[in-house]
């Protein structure tokens, strides 16, 4: 990660545009001048993106989902809820892969999906997420953490999520950890708006999910060290948890699977300014078959089957 680090500290100094893609475990950082990317690589970064809109096929879509079984799942959870009981962690972002089946490519799939950081690499992954990492604007960093979901056919959905005790207190403990995160490396770190809703529509339904903006002031040459902002904040906290140190090791003894890029954050530096989305809502290829990496944050409040069933909600393509 070093080496990355020094590339995109070095490419900030000299206002070189670049794209990053950081795995979960920082094991595997991708860096590629933005002139120079290859073909195979794919990206649509809040509509500033390498490719033409190409006329859709119309065919029929669909997905098939074998999630984990319940009772595997419930094994995991069990194990995270006794870390919270001990107190070794507050918020755990438990995740799983399922296995799934569909006619459409990873490319059919990423032209066809619609949201904010689409990336498709390689024909190995493809990412459509909803979710901000950070955004820099003229020496303001502005992080937008998303915890909280419900299907908005729902009667009453807005209001239930946002007076549910478990999620209020989940999304109370993210902004808390992505405010010190911040402070690391911002001054005047502020809660810009608290817990609003954002709509999600997918092929299978609407859903809502909850998010919150929190800013503050870069120093005047941050773009020096951009490589070393990047590094001092990851991994993201929505999807790893608090404290971030010890939560890791509880994600890394109770998954299970390596998450790889699932989890971790891409986006691109325009010589400037920066914007970059974690990378959730996650297809990856494994030989001839593809799994679909999806999960939620867990709290001493949770019930395993709530949270399954959040989990396999989840396994969605957000087409229109």
């Amino acid at each position: 990660m070093d080496k990355a680090k020094n590339t995109m500290n070095q490419y900030g100094r000299d206002g070189t545009p670049f794209l990053f893609v950081i795995d979960f475990k920082m094991k595997a950082p991708l860096i590629y001048k933005l002139d120079a990317l290859p073909s195979t690589i794919l990206y649509d970064v809040n509509g500033v993106k390498n490719y033409e809109p190409i006329e859709i096929d119309t065919q029929e879509f669909y997905l098939n989902k074998f999630p984990i079984n319940i009772d595997k799942y419930t094994v995991a959870f069990d194990k995270v809820q006794k870390n919270l009981r001990y107190g070794n962690s507050y918020l755990v972002n438990l995740t799983q892969p399922t296995k799934i089946e569909t006619n459409l490519s990873l490319k059919d799939i990423f032209y066809r999906s619609k949201a904010k950081y689409k990336l498709f690499y390689q024909d190995k992954f493809v990412v459509f997420s909803p979710e901000i990492f950070i955004k820099i604007t003229n020496g303001i960093i502005t992080s937008y953490p998303m915890k909280g979901t419900i299907d908005a056919a729902i009667k009453d959905a807005e209001k239930i999520i946002l007076h549910d005790p478990k999620e209020t207190a989940e999304h109370y403990t993210i902004v808390d950890l992505i405010r010190n995160d911040l402070s690391m490396v911002a001054k005047n770190v502020k809660v810009d708006r608290f817990r609003y809703i954002d709509h999600l529509k997918t092929s299978e339904k609407h859903l809502l999910q909850v998010s919150s903006q929190i800013s503050g002031k870069l120093p005047s040459d941050y773009q020096h060290t951009i490589g070393d902002i990047i590094c001092k904040l990851l991994p993201a906290g929505s999807i790893s948890g608090a404290p971030k140190k010890k939560t890791i090791e509880i994600i890394d003894e109770v998954e299970g699977y390596e998450r790889g890029y699932y989890t971790g954050i891409f986006g691109i530096f325009d010589g400037k300014d920066l914007d970059s989305g974690v990378m959730i809502r996650f297809i990856e290829k494994d030989g001839a078959e593809m799994y679909y990496k999806s999960g939620g944050g867990i709290t001493i409040n949770s019930i395993a089957e709530n949270e399954y069933n959040e989990l396999t909600d989840k396994v969605y393509v957000p087409f229109a």
